[in-house]
């Protein structure tokens, strides 16, 4: 009776254990494979797909790289070649992973470009008599908006199987971008100041059509000059002293000079240096607490 027991016992052990309570972990490869080219959509493509495990992510180059210097690796085009969805900007800072796309080894690759999502809404600006897209769509917060809702579109499409929780997913995360919206208009609409002024290159066109702020810059938005001459500096300098302006803002990672030089030609030179985050390279935080960051620099530079 005993060993009949004991029998049962190990008999129903193995049942347990059969039934799934150690279940293997999904293997990597069965995952559905995203790879975004900048991080306000890697953030995004995360908040939306939440606690599923069965995709695979990726920041192209990881965090930390800024769009205009980035040069794929070979681990970089291996991931592009070899991943379901690419969600990329659309524009010509695009070109570097053209040839990678060439190479794809998925023919059912889907390729979300940012910019065709967007279509008319996107502004171009002027280099030298050439005409180009600003790329920068992100740095609106009503873009961002359109766009996730156009990601998990296509995860609905990647994974049907999910689609009520990637839509309740998505349906949460606007509404925190349109509250963040409506706080930027109250604080901009509210504020004395109507105008900044960059002493930098300037990737917030976006934000300020938005809002109707008007702004003064050194560069364009992509431009690659690093060198402002004398009749720049003097022009934004007289602007500052002419518009009273309390700070001249820079955008992240520069050793901003040129505000330095700006604020030096003023008759005062006692303004602040503020820093916008254009998230062209992002190493920490995501993409609300750093357009919540944003707004809080916008709301002293735009005080008397």
């Amino acid at each position: 009776m005993k060993k009949f027991l004991l029998l049962v016992v190990m008999l129903l052990t193995m049942n347990f254990s059969a039934c799934g309570v150690d279940k293997p972990a999904q293997n990597d490869s069965d995952k559905i494979k995203i790879v975004t080219t900048i991080f306000p959509a890697y953030d995004w493509t995360r908040e939306i797909i939440g606690d599923e495990t069965n995709f695979d992510l990726t920041l192209l180059g990881g965090t930390g790289v800024d769009l205009h210097s980035f040069q794929p690796s070979a681990q970089d085009i291996m991931k592009i070649s070899t991943c379901d969805v690419l969600i990329c900007v659309g524009g010509e800072s695009d070109d570097r992973i053209s040839d990678a796309l060439k190479q794809s080894t998925n023919k059912n690759l889907v390729v979300v470009k940012l910019l065709d999502v967007l279509g008319d809404k996107i502004l171009t600006e002027n280099h030298d008599g050439h005409v180009e897209n600003d790329e920068h769509v992100w740095l609106s917060l009503k873009n961002a908006q359109i766009l996730c809702e156009k990601i998990s579109d296509v995860l609905i499409k990647a994974d049907p199987s999910h689609e009520k929780i990637f839509r309740t997913n998505v349906a949460a995360y606007n509404e925190k971008l349109a509250a963040l919206d409506e706080k930027y208009r109250e604080t901009i609409s509210a504020a004395p100041v109507k105008t900044i002024l960059f002493g930098d290159r300037f990737p917030f066109r976006y934000l300020c059509d938005d809002y109707g702020l008007k702004y003064f810059a050194a560069f364009a938005g992509c431009s690659a000059e690093t060198e402002a001459s004398f009749e720049t500096i003097k022009f934004l300098a007289d602007k500052v002293d002419e518009l009273k302006l309390p700070c001249v803002l820079t955008i992240e990672g520069t050793n901003h000079k040129i505000a330095e030089t700006i604020i030096a030609n003023t008759a005062g030179k006692s303004q602040k240096i503020l820093v916008l985050d254009s998230m062209q390279s992002v190493a920490d935080g995501n993409y609300l607490s750093t357009m919540t960051k944003n707004l809080e620099v916008l709301r002293e530079a735009l005080s008397k």
